[in-house]
């Protein structure tokens, strides 16, 4: 939660519907965003290409607008990249994140002091 421990997350998953969205598709959107494709982006969190091709027409199916295009390979080379939607969904879902994480962070706080020490929760009784 705090870039002095980055043992303590916080982890958000919107459900809109029965549309989800969380980390992992933000992450997704990210690497496209960054490589210019679905396959490097899904290779880089250890998904399969199909895995990442699912997520990314889920997301567009879900949305008014697709989150991702991809242009075809070929001479030119394919690609993928955020579309002006896509890029407004990923930066809300950050908003969202950072809004949580600053009203949530006394409470985080108090609830990672009362937690066990990690020697005792791995065996060191």
């Amino acid at each position: 939660m705090t870039d002095a421990d980055p043992s303590i997350g916080l982890f958000l998953r919107l459900l809109f519907n029965g549309t989800r969205f969380g980390p992992g598709k933000a992450q997704l959107l990210r690497g496209i965003r960054d490589t210019g494709s679905i396959s490097s982006a899904g290779r880089a969190m250890g998904m399969s290409y199909k895995r990442a091709w699912s997520l990314v027409e889920e997301m567009n199916a879900a949305f008014v607008a697709p989150l991702v295009e991809t242009a075809r390979g070929g001479a030119g080379g394919g690609g993928a990249r955020l579309t002006e939607t896509g890029a407004e969904v990923l930066m809300r879902y950050e908003a969202v994140l950072e809004a949580t994480r600053s009203a949530g962070a006394g409470d985080i706080a108090a609830l990672t002091g009362l937690l066990r020490p990690r020697s005792d929760i791995s065996g060191g009784k």
